[in-house]
This record gives structure tokens, C-alpha cells and sequence, in this order.
């Protein structure tokens, strides 16, 4: 006897939607066909789409180090309700994921919190730790990220946003010899090396002279300091060094459209780079940030209408392989002042899978399409497939089932997140998740915890 059968739903994949039975056990998906059998629970799928576990790749828990603002006991209690069965936290916590002994610290911490699986992403510091990328390869982390441009903490190896030259408790960006010498070394790992792409020099230089009251409002004024260009000029050139190294590169959050060109010629050039955008830059334009505010901002910042149609396009084409949140919350003191000096990130890991299953409502993008985007493609960039992102026989029994027809206005106020800061609050979707079943056990049902004190997720090597 099986310990659980979803029967009556339709499996969606990449490839194609299909009527069938599920049947785990252990927490392994043990038999697909259209057979009825014997389990010790049944779940009745009628109607209902069932996609492999949906995966987040791009999570800011602020555990530790910011702990006020959010934590991985909440945010993965809020993934869970929002269908997410994974994530993958990003290594600039306290302490930094930058070497053998953080790692170890900080996957004991999580381990403690997790009510979801979750991978870790592992920070590049260039000389500083060069050394420590391959035994942190070894230990299981899905990536590196490096945050170019950006000066970082001495004591901590945290990112200083507002860095002033000649701080000595800062070390300074580092320039491009460095960062090539990133490049070197995960070409010789093999595993991603994702990027925050940025020009620092540009956006400083722009800033420095920027007249606020010259623009018609703060946020395009917002836009004049941070135009694509800081964008475009990283990707190129992190795609040049990608091509001379060999290195895998992945470009995170990608919000210009000139990116977009960028990678679908890498990718016709048969170079190994990937790319990554947010349901923010899909959803929300310039002019959103009437309605919406300074919750609206993050960085890189959500640009105009043609930047958003042609990131469609890349989803829709496949030139664009994954879907994150960059779930990255504030408290709401912090988030109000001028968008020049409030911190960027909102909180928006409840949010991905039901803004992506409206778009799926809306025509612009197909439910095949969703599972690549946010199940196996992201799986399979990170090592995790097929374990992960997956409905093959022997594989984790990671599921979200959906109502494409369930229609509902999202509340910041029912965010499970501690600080719940949202450019989506009151937005009206259509299609949304039901049941969040990770290895076999149900986590979440029609918005309701199952088991919400307890800590059962696990790490997953890459």
C-alpha cells in the first residue's frame, strides 16, 4: 500500500499536461498510471493542476544579521503558502556564506528553521576567497553570487551600499582583473556564477549630478541615476569574460530589455549564460509607482513598458530560463523617504507563484511554459534536477497543486513574512495554489499550515 495517492489531476510539465495518478512512497514518487491503488491517504485532484513542487531560486531570509526584518522560520512558512516546495538562500547573511566553516554555520541555523527544502548560494569575494570556492563546490551550494560593483564590510563581508572612497572599514568593489580571476576559478568548479548587474561607477557618476526636481517625479528621477546602461554594460561585459573563460554565467534579475538581447545572442553564440527575472519587472512598469510608491522599489529598478515586453519574450521564447522573487524585505519605517535613501527589496515570496499562475491566465505565458520557468529549469540550472523539479518515479515527492480558476486579492496582511512591505498589495489574480506537498507530506492546504511549528526541511546538495 502506497502512503499517498493524488488521483483525478492533471501533471504538468515542460513538455505536456497529462491526466493521471500519482503514487508515493517513503516521500518518493513510486508509480504514474492511470490505475487506481491502494494508499493510505487519497487527495482528489479534480480539476486541479498539479506541477512539479515549484522551486524559488533567488531568497533574502535576512537569517541572521537582519533578523527584525525577516527570518528562514517565516520565510519558509510563507513559501509554503504561497506553493513553494524549495529555495535557495542567498549567501549575504551574518555571518557571509564565504568559506567553508560560514557554511557550516549557516546551514545549521537554517536546518533549525527550514518548514521547506532549501538549497544555499555561496558569496564571491575574489582573492579573499577564491581559495575556499572549490571546497564550497564540494559541500553542496546550487551557485556562487557576486554582487558587482559593490564595496563590502571588513568585519562581516557584507554588501555597503552607499560606499564613500577611503572608508578603511570598507573594502573597496573590486575591478575587473579581480573579477576575472572569478571567472577563472568557477570555470575550473563548473557550477553557476550568478551575477548582480550593475555599473557602480555609472550610477555614482549619474547620481552625483542628478537634479531630483528636473524629473516629473522621484521614481523616474529613480530611473535617470539607474538607467539600462548600468545594466546592459555589466551583462556584456560579464559575457565577455564568460566566453574567454568558459565560465557558466548567470545574470540575475534582469530588468532591461538590452539584457535580454545580450543573452539571446550568448545563447545563439552557444555560450554557457543563463538569465534570471522577477515577477516585479513581468507585473509593475514606471508607472505603477503612483499607485504603488517607494514599495515599488528594488534594485535594479522596474523600468518601462518595452523592458517589460521584451522580458516577456524571453520567457516566452525560452531565452530567459528562470523565474525568482529576490524576495528581499524591509520594515515599513525603512521603506519610507526618499527613494534615494530607503533601502531597495520588498517582501514577495508569498507572491511569485500566484502572479505567475495569472499570468498564465492572462495569455502570456503557458502552464508548460510556468513549470520550466519556475520547476525544472530552475532545477536543472542548479543541480537539483531531477530530485528537484521533477514528476519522474523515484524523485522527491515534491508537488503544488493549483485551481487555475480560483480568483484572489492578495493582502499584505496575510503575509506569513515578519515585515510584509509588498508592491502587490490588493492585487487582484486569478489562479492560485491549494496544497503545497513537499516529499510526500502535505505543508499547506487551502491557505492553512499543516504542521506550522514544526522544521522538517532539509538541505539539498547540489
Amino acid at each position: 500500500m502506497y502512503d499517498l495517492g493524488i488521483e483525478n489531476g492533471i501533471i504538468v510539465t515542460p513538455k505536456k499536461s497529462v491526466r493521471t495518478n500519482i503514487y508515493v512512497l517513503d516521500g518518493k514518487i513510486a508509480e504514474l498510471t492511470d490505475e487506481v491503488r491502494e494508499a493510505k491517504e487519497v487527495i482528489d485532484a479534480s480539476g486541479r493542476h498539479i506541477f512539479p513542487g515549484f522551486i524559488d531560486p533567488h531568497v533574502h531570509s535576512r537569517d541572521g544579521g537582519a533578523t527584525h526584518k525577516e527570518d528562514f522560520f517565516h520565510s519558509t512558512r510563507a513559501a509554503a503558502l504561497g506553493g513553494l516546495t524549495s529555495i535557495i538562500e542567498m549567501p549575504n547573511a551574518v555571518p557571509a556564506v564565504c568559506s567553508a566553516e560560514r557554511f557550516y554555520a549557516q546551514k545549521a541555523n537554517l536546518e533549525s528553521k527550514a518548514y521547506i527544502d532549501f538549497g544555499m548560494w555561496a558569496l564571491c569575494l575574489g582573492r579573499m576567497n577564491n581559495k575556499d570556492l572549490k571546497e564550497l563546490d564540494e559541500l553542496g551550494v546550487a551557485g556562487f553570487k557576486f554582487f558587482w560593483g559593490y564595496a563590502i564590510n571588513k568585519s562581516n563581508y557584507n554588501l555597503v551600499y552607499n560606499y564613500e572612497k577611503g572608508d578603511p572599514n570598507v573594502i573597496p568593489p573590486l575591478g575587473d582583473g579581480e573579477i576575472y580571476t572569478i571567472f577563472e576559478e568557477l570555470a575550473k568548479i563548473g557550477k553557476p556564477l550568478a551575477i548582480h548587474a550593475e555599473n557602480a561607477d555609472v550610477i555614482s557618476e549619474l547620481t552625483s549630478r542628478l537634479r531630483v526636481e528636473d524629473y516629473e517625479n522621484e521614481y523616474e528621477a529613480l530611473l535617470a541615476a539607474r538607467p539600462s546602461v548600468c545594466e546592459e554594460s555589466i551583462v556584456k561585459t560579464a559575457i565577455s569574460f564568460a566566453k574567454a573563460t568558459g565560465a557558466r554565467l548567470h545574470i540575475l534579475h534582469m530588468s532591461a530589455k538590452e539584457s535580454v538581447d545580450l543573452l539571446e545572442e550568448a545563447k545563439a553564440a552557444g555560450l554557457k549564460v543563463t538569465g534570471e527575472t522577477a515577477p516585479h519587472y513581468l507585473t509593475l512598469t514606471n508607472k505603477d509607482f503612483l499607485r504603488v510608491g517607494t514599495n515599488m522599489k528594488g534594485y535594479p529598478p522596474v523600468r518601462y513598458q518595452a523592458d517589460q515586453d521584451r522580458l516577456w519574450e524571453g520567457v516566452q521564447k525560452g531565452i530567459i530560463d528562470s523565474i525568482g522573487s529576490d524576495h528581499a524585505p524591509h520594515t515599513a519605517q525603512e521603506k519610507n523617504g526618499s527613494l534615494f535613501k530607503i533601502p531597495s527589496g520588498m517582501c514577495c515570496i508569498q507572491t511569485i507563484v500566484p502572479l505567475m499562475l495569472n499570468a498564465v491566465n492572462e495569455g502570456k505565458l503557458t502552464e508548460n511554459q510556468l513549470a520550466g520557468v519556475l520547476s525544472e529549469n530552475t532545477a536543472r540550472l542548479y543541480g537539483l534536477y531531477p530530485r528537484k523539479g521533477s514528476c519522474l518515479v523515484g524523485t522527491d515527492a515534491d508537488f503544488t497543486i493549483v485551481d487555475m480558476s480560483k480568483e484572489v486579492t492578495l493582502h499584505k496582511d496575510e503575509f506569513y513574512s515578519i515585515s510584509k512591505v509588498s508592491a502587490f498589495d490588493n492585487f487582484h489574480v486569478k489562479g492560485f495554489p491549494v496544497q503545497t506537498i513537499v516529499r510526500g507530506r502535505t505543508v499547506m492546504k487551502d491557505g492553512v499550515l499543516t504542521c506550522e511549528q514544526e522544521s522538517n526541511g532539509q538541505f539539498i546538495p547540489a
